[in-house]
């Protein structure tokens, strides 16, 4: 869980510093590649989780491992559209859902 958490603020913090447009996303390949290896960790950590605790419930979690698998072996298919869509729209729930979990 807290590798998880940890990726999603590293995540979050690519755009302390510089607007949390799509264009400075686009036009920034070392902050989209950090991104995809943040998307990894969270993926991979997820899968060992529901492994050992399959009654978790984390939204869109099948989702999650499915894209870092795909990340992982389709790296060329991955648009940018949608990486951009998980952090804008996925990591914000994703991270009350961690921070919940671990609360209790």
């Amino acid at each position: 869980m807290y590798d998880i958490l940890q990726s999603i603020n590293e995540i979050e913090s690519y755009f302390f510093e510089r607007p949390k447009e799509f264009l400075v996303f686009v036009n920034d390949i070392r902050t989209k590649r950090a991104i995809e290896r943040n998307l990894e960790i969270i993926g991979e950590a997820l899968n060992r989780i529901i492994k050992q605790f399959p009654d978790i419930q984390i939204s869109n979690s099948r989702k999650i491992i499915d894209l870092r698998n795909r990340i992982i072996h389709g790296y060329d298919t991955i648009a940018d559209e949608v990486i951009w869509g998980i952090i804008i729209n996925h990591i914000p729930i994703l991270k009350k859902e961690i921070e919940s979990i671990l609360e209790s």
